[in-house]
């Protein structure tokens, strides 16, 4: 991929991701005006070959589905308000395992907290979005410089398992302005919809070593589809407990967890012997990088995991972790909800937290942890 020549422009990240998306090959947008998101669905009124305003995010959702089951990729934007009522139809179209991506602006909260300020208040509700804890895989980028690719992969990853996807960020990631070189956009090709073998005999959810079924819309000319968001069996016919059925709705959770490799994304700053690490993710990235430039100034060895596959948690990242001797979790809420989602309730003593809510972290707060 080729960069294009100089062009700075004073931009913002939400226009990046719209931008990426539409090139990744997204079709249609579909959304619901919501801060911080809004300027989602403003870019994409504009930039999307078909954009439809929703009267609610629970339309959102069912029209989100419908759109994916007729062969086009839909994408929307939205913060926990409107995720929490797009709960169940979530559910529904990863059932039916429907290819989407769905933007999630954090902000404060609880309940509608607080449209214009920021946190990392989310991923617990969505760790548990999934009725039976299955795994939906949540890409965070950090900043303008992964924004362009963790959609494009991220979009990649919603055909490639045939899933909802969460695109991860936050209200200062996307609504702050800076200068940006257009020129640093690389060409992206638009990533292939439909499945190039298809199994014979063809039932809509028959799976083979991949563990996902063929991706054919409904209305084609040569197969039927039956989708079922109900406990069903290959041929998507309602079974309750008959063994094929079972190991169907099994199959949701090992697609992810047996091919994790395939979507495992994360930046690791390490420093030989250094026995001390940050982790990170989303706008505390930002703080943490000039904490970790700061102490290696003042001669101190210390690395930094900036984390992009939030879940389901990889294991490459964990081993990462379990490196080194002193660990501490950067980010924007108040328990540290990351750090939890790794430790459960028994955080070993060698885990540190910096957490905040109301304003961002600064990198003398993260500073002043590391070095107590």
């Amino acid at each position: 991929m080729e960069s294009r020549d100089q062009n700075i422009v004073f931009t913002d990240a939400s226009m990046l991701i719209t931008e990426a998306a539409v090139r990744s090959g997204a079709d249609v947008f579909i959304g619901y005006p919501i801060t911080p998101s809004n300027r989602f669905y403003q870019y994409a009124s504009i930039r999307f070959p078909s954009f439809l305003a929703g009267p609610d995010e629970i339309t959102v959702m069912q029209w989100m589905s419908g759109f994916s089951a007729a062969g086009k990729f839909p994408v929307t934007a939205t913060a926990f308000p409107g995720l929490a009522l797009m709960a169940e139809g979530i559910n529904m179209a990863y059932a039916m395992e429907l290819p989407m991506l769905i933007i999630i602006t954090q902000r404060l909260g609880p309940s509608t907290g607080s449209a214009t300020t920021g946190a990392e208040g989310d991923l617990m509700f969505l760790k548990g979005l999934i009725s039976g804890f299955y795994p939906v895989p949540v890409i965070s980028h950090s900043g303008f410089d992964d924004a362009l690719e963790l959609t494009y992969e991220s979009i990649k990853l919603a055909y490639k398992l045939k899933t909802p996807v969460v695109l991860l960020t936050s209200k200062e990631l996307v609504m702050t302005n800076k200068s940006f070189d257009l020129g640093q956009l690389s060409e992206i090709e638009p990533i292939s919809k439909f499945s190039a073998k298809i199994p014979e005999p063809f039932l809509t959810y028959k799976s083979g070593e991949e563990m996902v079924p063929a991706y054919i819309p409904v209305g084609n000319d040569n197969y039927q589809i039956r989708l079922n968001s109900s406990t069903h069996n290959d041929e998507g016919m309602i079974r309750k407990n008959d063994a094929e059925s079972m190991a169907n709705t099994k199959r949701l959770n090992d697609k992810f967890i047996q091919r994790i490799d395939e979507f495992t994304f994360y930046d690791l700053d390490h420093q030989d012997n250094s026995e001390k690490l940050i982790v990170s993710y989303g706008i505390s990235s930002e703080a943490s990088r000039d904490a970790v430039e700061e102490l290696r100034n003042d001669g101190e060895k210390i690395s930094l995991l900036i984390v992009n596959t939030l879940l389901p948690v990889p294991p490459a990242i964990t081993e990462i972790i379990n490196r080194y001797k002193s660990v501490t979790f950067v980010e924007e809420n108040l328990s540290g909800i990351y750090c939890d989602i790794i430790y459960g309730q028994n955080i070993p003593a060698h885990i540190k937290k910096v957490n905040k809510i109301g304003n961002l972290i600064s990198p003398s707060e993260i500073l002043n942890i590391v070095r107590s």
